[in-house]
């Protein structure tokens, strides 16, 4: 099994900036893509930034220039650096892996158990 846990959420005013952490545990061969997503209260969940193993990004487009993405493959951590906060930015944030466990197996979804993030003064 595998377990993702997020850390570095909270409340910040606009124009802030918070960093979120996502770090992969378990059994993990290897992981392919990770991504954030966020829901807002009464929303869909959305993609924010997606991450490949080789370090191609991709961005939703309201936060292209404020959020960027990153990982430590050695550590199985996903971070995102958010800044510029708005209050549109407010939800919880919601880290994706996906992990295989062996070399047979094929790559499964996973999610954490999401992290509030709150822009407001």
């Amino acid at each position: 099994q595998v377990q993702l846990v997020e850390s570095g959420g909270g409340l910040v005013q606009p124009g802030g900036s918070l960093r979120l952490s996502c770090a992969a545990s378990g059994r993990i061969f290897s992981i392919n893509a990770m991504g954030w997503y966020r829901q807002a209260i009464g929303k869909q969940r959305e993609l924010v930034a997606a991450i490949t193993s080789g370090g191609s990004t991709n961005y939703q487009d309201s936060v292209k220039g404020r959020f960027t993405i990153s990982r430590d493959n050695a550590k199985n951590t996903v971070y995102l650096q958010m800044n510029s906060l708005k209050p549109e930015d407010t939800a919880v944030y919601y880290c994706n892996a996906e992990v295989r466990g062996s070399i047979i197996a094929r790559y499964l979804d996973y999610w954490g158990q999401g992290t509030q993030v709150t822009v407001s003064s």
